[in-house]
């Protein structure tokens, strides 16, 4: 029995655990298994012993987390063979000698946290451990399901053709109802990509119920076999789980309509269990195969009659007409006293600043919402801001409704950052999320810049956000920090602005390294105040150091020597930086806007 032959002549039913470390069929993932006095290998062949039963034709391995990124946060990362092949075991058992195909579920690799920026990860790797263990094991079909990143499916395709060039492969994504990645890019698009690379059906899963998977079917023409496993409808929470509504009957009407757009693998995800697929397969039994549908072609929404805001002159246009931009960072204050704050920042403006930049809780320690702080800079007092945004905060749907407001408030200039961990910060017992980290959140919006959120849905207008990103030139391996870098422009960085730099040679040398990456550098200039703050900031202010000679040209001064001196050092670090690039970003010490002041005007005269 061969399963493309057959999905070429019939419509298959497929398991409803697509998308799932552990789906219910009867049994929530929730349910502790000395409760039910069974093994966690038991539980496992009751839920493949009820899918069997109601019909599935196809059957998943429950492996879909089983690689090592993932599989880490157990502490379990040295088990991946174990694991997969004993998954596949156990489903083979339940399959016995029925005919049912034996597909090994393979998601994403699951690394949206600092790990991903900080550290080289090679996912090709992680994928290839899996696969093996898999492909050793033996199964009839590989499925690589609920991927939202185009690029990570395209990476997991070939290392699975790399290791085997005949083994059935279905690649199913998670797109929005409009038929977009979260990247923006037409699901067909995609889908086009993926059969060029060596799958063989290509198919969505998960987030869209049956309703959503119909308008995406009627816009997928019939090119390549495709499978359809959507969930259960939207679920509610209660008493600690997650409940669908959708009932069996209602699921098997719209399978019968999968089938007439085109469909031929039919399933689901989330919620769905063996009561959905009994009356599933029933209902497409003995149905035929299409072989034409109307043409359906993607219309855009006409834009609504509505009065836009002025656009606001950016950095990059101030840099193309020849000007030198000083950006001049001040934090929010972490009180409500905010007098001296617009104070400060309107002397900063005055002095030859041509924005404030706002960091977003820095150091994880609380402070006034840079949102609120930079809406009231614009509206009040006509400066421009630049907002820090870190993904420490917020999900995946904070992140977005805060771009949203940003863009609503007529605020362009953003810079993404992963963020310090809460555990460093002043607020015990906060957490961190990190749904995504910065160069994540760039592509994020990038897709905003496009129109698309997400979850690949029309927003009606394109943000027109001036994306940047941060440098630490100060590292030893700075290699590794321009390769960094060059991933952070390639996911939508316009420019660029670096930590703290003290050394007019280390400026020298970032500038011949990164004169080939095409975008402005604004080097990060701190005007140091004394020597205990010198060594305070070089040794507990991550990314920040210091040079020997710096420190010690500081050491024993006092007063408004030292601060002098630390002006001039600063002053030094800001002709070095302006001979090589079109700007400076100071950095406001403990609110002393009157040394950054100085330094603004300084570059004023010089430019």
């Amino acid at each position: 029995m061969d399963f493309l032959d057959e999905l070429n002549s019939t419509v298959l039913c497929g398991d409803g655990a697509m998308g799932t470390e552990l789906m219910a069929s009867g049994v929530p993932s929730e349910v502790c298994f000395e409760e039910l006095n069974v093994s966690a290998p038991e539980v496992v062949s009751r839920i493949h012993d009820a899918y069997v039963r109601a019909g599935a034709r196809l059957l998943e391995t429950n492996t879909f987390g089983a690689n090592a990124a993932r599989l880490s946060k157990h502490g379990l990362e040295g088990r991946v063979q174990l694991l997969n092949q004993a998954g596949i075991r156990l489903a083979r058992k339940s399959i016995d000698q029925r005919p049912v195909y034996l597909a090994a579920s393979i998601g994403p690799l699951g690394i949206p946290d600092p790990q991903a920026e900080t550290e080289e990860i090679n996912q090709g790797d992680l994928f290839q451990e899996q696969v093996q263990a898999i492909l050793e094991a033996g199964v009839d079909v590989l499925v690589l399901e609920t991927f939202m990143d185009f690029n990570e499916i395209q990476i997991a395709l070939k290392v699975v053709r790399k290791l085997d060039q005949k083994i059935p492969v279905i690649c199913s994504m998670v797109c929005s109802e409009e038929g977009r990645l979260p990247s923006s890019l037409p699901i067909v698009q995609a889908f086009r990509e993926l059969i060029r690379l060596g799958a063989n059906v290509v198919g969505i899963n998960c987030v869209t119920g049956p309703h959503a998977m119909r308008s995406i079917l009627r816009r997928i023409p019939l090119e390549f076999p495709i499978s359809a496993f959507p969930n259960a409808g939207y679920p509610r929470y209660h008493d600690g789980r997650f409940l669908y509504n959708a009932a069996p009957e209602y699921f098997a009407e719209a399978a019968k309509d999968f089938v007439t757009l085109g469909a031929r693998l039919i399933g689901g995800c989330c919620g769905v269990g063996p009561g959905h697929i009994r009356a599933m397969a029933a209902a497409i039994a003995g149905l035929k195969l299409v072989q034409s549908k109307p043409s359906v072609q993607w219309v855009a929404e006409p834009e609504p009659e509505i009065s836009r805001r002025p656009v606001e002159t950016s950095l990059l246009d101030l840099m193309n007409r020849g000007q030198t931009v000083v950006v001049t960072e001040l934090d929010p204050p972490k009180t409500l006293a905010l007098e001296k704050y617009f104070a400060a920042a309107r002397a900063l403006i005055d002095a030859g600043s041509d924005a404030i930049t706002l960091a977003d809780n820095s150091l994880a320690i609380l402070r006034v919402s840079n949102l609120a702080i930079g809406a009231i800079l614009k509206q009040k007092y006509n400066i421009m801001p630049l907002l820090h945004i870190s993904c420490r905060d917020k999900n995946l749907i904070g992140l977005q409704s805060e771009l949203m407001g940003i863009a609503a408030l007529g605020i362009r200039h953003i810079l993404p950052l992963t963020g310090d961990p809460a555990k460093v910060g002043d607020q015990p017992g906060a957490s961190s999320v990190y749904d995504v980290n910065s160069v994540q959140l760039m592509e994020i919006i990038s897709g905003l810049n496009k129109g698309y959120n997400f979850a690949g849905k029309n927003i009606k207008y394109p943000t027109d956000f001036v994306t940047g990103c941060t440098f630490n030139p100060n590292a030893k391996n700075l290699d590794a920090q321009v390769a960094r870098l060059e991933r952070k422009i390639a996911a939508g960085a316009r420019y660029v602005m670096t930590q703290p730099v003290f050394d007019q040679e280390l400026v020298r040398q970032m500038h011949a390294r990164t004169k080939h990456l095409g975008v402005p550098i604004l080097t990060g200039v701190w005007p140091l105040l004394n020597a205990r703050q010198a060594e305070f900031l070089h040794h507990e202010v991550p990314g920040i150091i210091i040079p020997d000679l710096i420190r010690s040209r500081l050491a024993g001064t006092e007063g408004p020597q030292a601060r002098r001196l630390g002006i001039e050092i600063a002053k030094d670090v800001v002709r070095a930086a302006l001979d090589c690039f079109p700007g400076v970003y100071l950095i406001t010490p403990f609110l002393a806007y009157d040394t950054t002041a100085e330094l603004a005007q300084f570059v004023r005269n010089l430019s």
